[in-house]
């Protein structure tokens, strides 16, 4: 047979002895460090893992607290505009009024002066017609009254006139 594919006894005998004695070395001098080593890589694989879950929780939390704090806010802006609007109406409505009573007043007090003027113009009239009606008469009588028997018969017209009355 070919030596190469069925081992010898004394072969498989030193085979076996060599790999007791690896394993020996290998359990006494690395297998403490290499356990070891998996043992810190799992516990920092648990704290990453627990950290992670942590700052899930917490951006969870902050998450709800920024939806919170937006609403809020919208409520507030809401609440703001509402307010902004209702006094800018009333305002506006203030603003109105006022105008409407300046422009009632303006009207009112153009109507006085008007009729202030009004009178003074028909006192006016009324002056001028008795001083236009005063000099046309005293120019009448002027010139009727240039001869003297045209005076005696104008006052023995105003002495029947008076009597009558």
């Amino acid at each position: 047979m070919n030596p190469l594919v069925t081992p010898n006894l004394g072969l498989l005998i030193w085979q076996a002895i060599t790999f007791l004695i690896v394993m020996f070395l290998l359990s006494k001098f690395a297998w403490k460090p290499i356990m070891a080593a998996l043992r810190e890589r799992e516990q920092s694989i648990d704290s990453a893992l627990q950290m992670a879950e942590k700052a899930k929780l917490e951006m969870q939390s902050l998450k709800a607290d920024n939806e919170r704090l937006l609403n809020e806010a919208r409520v507030e802006r809401e609440r703001i505009l509402k307010e902004a609007t209702e006094t800018a109406n009333s305002l506006i409505e203030g603003a109105r009024s006022k105008a409407t009573e300046e422009g009632q007043r303006m009207i009112e007090n153009a109507r006085e002066a008007i009729g202030h003027e009004k009178q003074a113009a028909l006192t006016e009239v009324k002056n001028l017609a008795a001083t236009l009606s005063i000099n046309i008469a005293e120019k009448l009588l002027n010139r009727e009254l240039q001869d003297e028997q045209a005076q005696r018969a104008l006052v023995q017209s105003y002495l029947q006139d008076a009597n009558l009355s």
